[in-house]
């Protein structure tokens, strides 16, 4: 299956996009064994200043006809390592060929977005920096991916 990462912003050189080529370089290792690639990050900005109406229809262009969409937000499931594997393992079993997974800016997901998604996902309680987001979402899909190839990397 196809990964995919749709984001608000440019992520530019520094410890953030370090992170997050270091993490996607390994998922691209393991991921290879078990049926999981990364295809393709896509960011956007909306230049015009349109807000997230404007944002949500650049990132709907990034997602592929017949993908499955998660978007990040803070009023999404909180789930474990392993069960955020598993979810990503029940796509890929059921044949599904892409999923994106899609980080908004500043102000969030336009709701209509959110409303077309096939499940929000929360890294938590608190509010993130999107650029941050985007390393510990790269870092969960490594781990994800170690999960399902049985690698002693996650250790909970």
């Amino acid at each position: 299956m196809r990964l995919h990462i749709a984001a608000v912003g440019r992520l530019r050189a520094g410890p953030e996009r370090s992170l997050v080529d270091d993490y996607l370089a390994r998922l691209e290792k393991t991921g290879r064994g078990i049926g999981l690639t990364v295809e393709r990050i896509t960011e956007i900005e909306d230049r015009k200043g349109g807000g997230p109406e404007a944002e949500a229809r650049l990132l709907r262009a990034a997602v592929p006809e017949g993908a499955a969409l998660w978007v990040l937000d803070e009023r999404g499931r909180v789930m474990t390592s392993p069960d955020f594997a598993g979810a990503i393992a029940g796509l890929r079993d059921a044949g599904r060929k892409d999923l994106v997974l899609m980080i908004g800016g500043a102000d969030g997901l336009d709701p209509s977005l959110r409303a077309e998604a096939d499940m929000a996902i929360s890294l938590g309680a608190m509010v993130w920096p999107h650029m941050l987001v985007r390393v510990m979402l790269s870092e969960q899909l490594y781990r994800a991916a170690t999960i399902l190839a049985g690698s002693p990397y996650h250790r909970a």
